[in-house]
């Protein structure tokens, strides 16, 4: 049954005008929190209310559940053939076709499909006939193979010219690679199979070719409409445009501001070129925006207006008053996380949920103090992007040798840096375990191992590392950088993408600065690690703070959101600066972030930090000049130095929703707590129970559930 929708009283004048307007190409610039995704529902609706076939109309989006849901809110908008419109992705539409056309290409109807798994196989398996002379000083494992073949395919560029840009450590075998393209496209032919980007590919070289093919096509779907349209490549446009190359009646939907994904081989120009590609097109502009308040609008309207190139727009909504954003200069990244937790702190206090808050960063590593500190202060949280600080193989490794001199009976840790020894598998490590415990022997006499040989020579220098990192009086900075000289030539033999994990290491060294003790800063980051947090009291477990990259938040929204490092050459990137489209993006990345806000929007950055370890900041350190270059009305700038929250203590949220129900109605003691008891030695308070109980994990006990008035902690 169907029902007719009042489209007048429920868009707005420029949904409304996109949402009727069905026939030839609409371009539809649709602003961050402009209505979207509303908008192609409506049209979907309004093309069936008005007697296209469903299964005439085609829409093409990312994800096959973003079409499904679509459909299924069309359909009970309207009518209930909205289900049968074809929706789904460039690849789900381009295998149907192939299924049927193979033949035109050289393929049989048959052919397979690989998936990443099966082609980094295949890889695997042709790199012996490469037979090159003299074996590379290095090779690229197979899923760095299949990423520089799959990205210069989907970039249509050669091998070379990506790996120049974007793989220089492997440049010297590129040609190697090309030739391995070569064999891998042969190879997929002889034996009938496609990969994922063969099937864009192949769809395209399809829609170009056979004008029967095409026709066919464009009688069948005689409306095309695409989602996100920022976020498709070249060869994706250009299907568009084949697609719709006879009737012309094509939407496309988005918004270059938020094109954030080149590194996938997206391309903002093909938003720009649209009117180029489609004579007579209708440019429509979504401004009026449902999400921010108008303080928060002006900031992120200022910053594009730095674009080189864009389609200007003015965002605004008509929700009234609203605070200006704050720029807020916390002086140190450990002031950074202070700041942040406890203006949450102050936030539960009076009422406020946590998941109504956000923190994002430009890359995953830049949370990594903060998540620490949450965790000190018992405020449970759920990271989206990268990994939880203490959850990366490359890391744990750099810890653990610094965990066995502490202490020498960690097995974990021996495990870990044995293993990383040339010629020390699983059964030597447990040997020499055996052997050191049984003889007592310390960690700088590692070496002394009675079945060292020649093979095992590797264990010398561990044994030398160790001794450098014995002394009582060395500092964990000192330690740090130890093993840094000791485990990065590991690290660039182990992973492909050992730049990015390098610079991740490099953060635990400002981080050791702050401790005088290695066993005190070793504690800190291992004992209760970021990310345990999440075992918090009943009741709670679905109230977390969200911390996530730009990337992983484009989409959302929360009340409350902080940007945190924004600082030159941390946001912007500093390798941005190599390349202008690459600044642009990062341009686009801070405002994909700061449009993520409804009510509040904080920006933050440790204006005293020196990015010495890393080494990047072309332009020293200092606030991001995505936020200098803005008119100075638009934001309120303050200083975190003096943390304003020195108001008489309450007791922390998460103390006020675990008290104990009887006996003493305040604890001594806060979740995240350094304490000690006589028997069980140091621990961390974990978390508060019913009945005046503390749950603490101590570091030789482990967690341990005690009754306040029968025991004796400590506060360290």
């Amino acid at each position: 049954m169907t029902r007719k929708i009042d489209y007048e009283n429920v868009l707005n004048a420029e949904q409304l005008e996109a949402v009727m307007t069905l026939s030839g190409p609409v371009l539809v610039i649709a602003g961050a929190g402009s209505g979207k995704t509303r908008t192609l529902i409506y049209r979907v609706a309004r093309l069936v209310e008005t007697g296209t076939p469903p299964e005439a109309i085609l829409l093409l989006t990312f994800t096959r559940k973003s079409a499904q849901e679509m459909l299924d809110r069309a359909s009970e908008l309207s009518d209930k053939r909205c289900r049968f419109v074809s929706g789904g992705t460039f690849h789900a539409l381009a295998f149907k076709v192939l299924r049927n056309h193979a033949g035109e290409l050289g393929y049989t109807n048959s052919f397979t499909i690989l998936d990443r798994s099966d082609m980094e196989e295949v890889l695997r398996t042709l790199v012996p006939d490469l037979k090159m002379n003299g074996k590379p000083a290095r090779f690229p494992k197979r899923g760095t193979l299949a990423n520089i073949i799959s990205k210069a395919a989907n970039l249509q560029q050669p091998v070379e010219k990506l790996m120049l840009n974007e793989y220089g450590q492997f440049v010297e075998v590129a040609p190697h690679i090309h030739t391995l393209g070569t064999l891998y496209a042969d190879y997929k032919k002889t034996h009938q199979l496609m990969d994922y980007d063969d099937l864009i590919i192949c769809f395209r070289q399809l829609l170009m070719e056979n004008s029967t093919v095409r026709k066919e096509l464009g009688e069948r779907y005689s409306y095309v409409m695409v989602d996100e349209y920022q976020d498709t490549n070249c060869i994706q446009a250009d299907i568009v445009k084949w697609l719709a190359h006879d009737h012309q009646n094509v939407m496309v939907v988005g918004d270059d501001s938020q094109s954030i994904y080149s590194f996938r081989g997206a391309n903002f120009r093909n938003m720009l070129d649209f009117p180029k590609t489609f004579s007579n097109t209708k440019v429509i502009k979504l401004e009026q925006n449902y999400r921010s308040t108008q303080p928060i609008l002006a900031l992120t309207n200022a910053l594009m207006d730095h674009a080189n190139e864009k389609y200007t727009k003015c965002l605004f909504t008509k929700r009234e008053g609203g605070d200006k954003p704050k720029v807020i200069d916390t002086h140190t990244e450990q002031e950074q996380a202070i700041y942040i937790s406890r203006y949450l702190t102050k936030a539960m206090g009076e009422g406020a949920g946590l998941q109504e808050f956000a923190v994002l960063f430009r890359a995953a590593y830049h949370s990594f103090e903060l998540e620490a500190e949450l965790t000190r202060q018992g405020i449970p949280y759920v990271k989206h992007g990268g990994f939880k600080f203490l959850e990366s193989a490359h890391i744990k490794d750099f810890l653990a040798h610094m965990r066995v001199v502490v202490n020498t009976d960690e097995t974990v840790s021996w495990l870990r840096i044995l293993r990383l020894v040339k010629n020390i598998g699983q059964g030597k490590s447990q040997k020499i375990i055996t052997w050191m415990k049984d003889n007592r022997i310390a960690p700088y006499n590692l070496s002394k191992w009675p079945k060292l040989g020649k093979r095992e020579s590797g264990l010398r220098l561990l044994g030398a590392l160790l001794e450098r990192l014995s002394p009582q009086h060395l500092t964990p900075v000192e330690a740090v950088s130890q093993v840094m000289s000791y485990y990065v030539p590991m690290l660039k033999e182990r992973y492909d993408d050992y730049p990015r994990r390098e610079r991740e290491l490099e953060q635990l060294a400002p981080m050791a600065e702050r401790y005088g003790k290695l066993r005190t800063f070793l504690d800190d980051l291992v004992l209760d690690p970021p990310g345990s947090s999440e075992d918090i009291a009943k009741g709670i477990q679905n109230e977390k703070l969200t911390l996530s990259t730009v990337h992983s938040a484009k989409g959302l929204e929360w009340p409350v959101v902080f940007v945190i490092w924004a600082m030159e050459g941390k946001f912007p990137s500093a390798r941005a600066y190599n390349n202008p489209l690459d600044l642009e993006e990062e341009r686009r990345l801070m405002y994909v972030a700061t449009t993520r806000a409804k009510n509040q929007l904080m920006i933050s950055y440790p204006g005293s930090e020196v990015s010495g370890w890393s080494g990047h900041s072309p332009g020293g350190e200092g606030l991001s000049s995505f936020i200098t270059s803005l008119p100075p009305n638009v934001y309120l700038h303050e200083s975190g130095k003096t943390l304003r929250f020195n108001t008489p203590r309450k007791p922390a949220w998460h103390e006020q929703r675990a008290a104990p129900s009887s006996g003493n109605s305040s604890q001594p003691f806060s979740q995240g707590d350094r304490v000690r008891h006589p028997a069980f030695g140091p621990g961390i308070v974990s978390k508060f129970v019913s009945g005046d109980k503390v749950e603490v994990l101590f570091k030789t006990a482990g967690k341990k559930l005690l009754h306040m008035s029968y025991t004796t902690l400590e506060k360290i």
